[in-house]
């Protein structure tokens, strides 16, 4: 896996309890300079609209610091919500940790063509 992803998993509800602790993980993942984020949702059983407060938060300062905020193995009514408000045209979501990957192992072949020329 590339050093510059930090993988976080969530797992529950992810509601007004859960909220503080999901933004100080993405805090401590800002002070340590990462470059892309991808939060898991596969544990994940419910978010209400605290939980997508943390979430368009988290994207707000990762994007400041010119960090990557993607998301994967969301369920069905995550996958409503992001719909309903629009987050899915925001924020990248793959099916798993998987299709992630391959993805950043696209562009970084990608990357690498381009910068041979």
């Amino acid at each position: 896996m590339n050093n510059s992803v930090k993988v976080i998993q969530i797992d529950g509800i992810l509601d007004s309890t859960k909220s503080q602790e999901f933004r100080d993980k993405i805090t401590a993942e800002l002070e340590s300079g990462v470059k892309t984020v991808l939060v898991d949702f596969k544990e994940v059983t419910f978010m209400d609209s605290s939980g997508l407060g943390a979430l368009v938060l988290a994207f707000k300062a990762l994007r400041a610091a010119n960090t990557r905020l993607a998301i994967c193995s969301i369920n069905e009514q995550v996958r409503i919500v992001f719909q309903l408000t629009g987050i899915d045209k925001v924020i990248e979501i793959f099916t798993n940790q998987d299709e992630f990957h391959r993805s950043i192992n696209n562009q970084d072949d990608v990357n690498q063509f381009t910068n041979e020329f």
